[in-house]
């Protein structure tokens, strides 16, 4: 579902344990598009790795989108994308963990 901001969601909808909406949203315009299945597989493999996850991006608005570059049918536009930067974890077992949980 859409929402034009990410303090439109209320609290009881959103089911991520480990990550709020904010950090799902669109860095620059705050919009988002949340998709159940990346939510949960996110919040899966949070929970397996035991230790906490930064995402520097996933959905980006068409306007933010453009501005950094992004292809114009990038996954993150669709909502099914996530960039999670690795320093302070082990790449190797990163990707292990993420192919278990559905990625």
């Amino acid at each position: 579902m859409l929402y034009s901001h990410y303090d439109d969601i209320s609290p009881r909808d959103w089911r991520a344990k480990f990550f709020s909406p904010l950090e799902i949203a669109c860095k620059g315009t705050g919009e988002i598009l949340v998709n159940e299945d990346l939510l949960l597989c996110l919040d899966n493999l949070r929970h397996q790795l035991g230790k906490p996850l930064k995402i520097s991006s996933s959905y980006r608005s068409a306007y933010h989108n453009a501005a950094v570059g992004g292809a114009p049918r990038s996954c993150h536009r669709k909502g099914i994308a996530a960039d999670l930067p690795l320093a302070g974890h082990d790449k190797s077992k990163l990707i292990e963990l993420a192919k278990q949980c559905g990625f």
